[in-house]
């Protein structure tokens, strides 16, 4: 069960930061948002990989 808290919670933190830097800097700027979203989450994953997989 404390692997699935860590996951949930590392989601939750995802969608945080991806609506927290949206909403701060790139509010109307689609183009610029959608490829920073995607810079955050490639980030994420990266880190899931090597932190978080199942091994």
């Amino acid at each position: 069960m404390g692997r699935q808290a860590a996951v949930v919670l590392y989601v939750i933190a995802l969608v945080a930061v991806i609506v927290g830097v949206d909403i701060l800097f790139f509010r109307n700027l689609f183009w610029e948002r959608l490829l920073v979203n995607i810079g955050i989450v490639l980030v994420f994953a990266a880190f899931y990989l090597r932190f978080l997989k199942p091994s």
